[in-house]
């Protein structure tokens, strides 16, 4: 994040006391020279300007300082390699913080950056394709369950709800058929699931769990298909199965 000193823009002394006129107009002098020294070149100053962003969009998204440090490593090491000229700095240091929380296991998605940093969604994809690709960045996959818990809250769902949702992702994580999805919209489909099969008592729809997301009905019902017979197993009349046996159902029925 880079460690800078500030002259404070308080008119008064330690004790309290206010200035002299003269002695608040030297400081403010001394504040100008202090803050034009900081920027002689002009990656010092784009380098300024993304960091204050950078601490807005964090503040906006609640992310931690880990977070905020990744974000500040990756877009130093986009400038130094002159990837930022031509473009919008509000567009690569999004698209840094993006990258930091996929590479923290953050839960947050392009349309939550897109929307604190008022950039459309396809932008911030190509600063972040790009990033990628100039910075040899190797992205870890996200887990689904690690979303669960954001999307029940925003949708009122009970910890009950939850538990369900986590033993479906489990079962279809053994079962191996769901990589590659979208793993919001894998927690999303499994909310949903669990919601149905427990009977949630206000009656939770695909658009509220959709809109709590941030992905569209139609990938609920989607993914829903596919794995359509995975809700019989979590009715509480059920007979127990073997993982085993579970996992064969759902492969068998992919």
């Amino acid at each position: 994040m880079g460690l800078s000193t500030m002259i404070g823009a308080e008119s008064r002394d330690a004790g309290g006391t206010r200035l002299p006129t003269v002695t608040k107009n030297a400081m403010y002098r001394m504040r100008t020279w202090d803050r034009r020294s900081m920027f002689h070149k002009s990656t010092d100053r784009n380098l300024g300007i993304a960091l204050a962003e950078l601490s807005r969009l964090a503040e906006k998204l609640n992310v931690s300082e880990r977070v905020s440090e990744r974000a500040a490593y990756v877009y130093r090491k986009a400038l130094s390699k002159g990837l930022i000229r031509g473009r919008s700095i509000s567009g690569m240091i999004s698209a840094s913080l993006y990258e930091a929380c996929r590479n923290t296991d953050t839960p947050r998605t392009l349309k939550d950056v897109a929307s604190v940093g008022a950039i459309k969604k396809k932008d911030l994809a190509r600063c972040y394709r790009l990033l990628v690709k100039e910075l040899d960045l190797v992205m870890p996959v996200v887990n689904p369950t690690r979303c669960v818990s954001r999307i029940a809250s925003k949708a009122g769902l009970s910890e009950r709800t939850q538990r369900k949702a986590f033993e479906l992702l489990d079962l279809l994580k053994k079962s191996k058929t769901v990589a590659g999805k979208d793993p919001m919209g894998l927690a999303a489909t499994a909310l949903y699931l669990a919601s149905i099969s427990l009977s949630e008592e206000h009656g939770i729809t695909q658009r509220d769990i959709a809109e709590a997301a941030g992905v569209t009905e139609v990938t609920i019902r989607n993914r829903s298909k596919g794995i359509k017979d995975i809700l019989n197993l979590y009715k509480d009349d059920a007979p127990r199965q073997s993982v085993d046996r579970r996992i064969s159902k759902v492969k068998n029925y992919s």
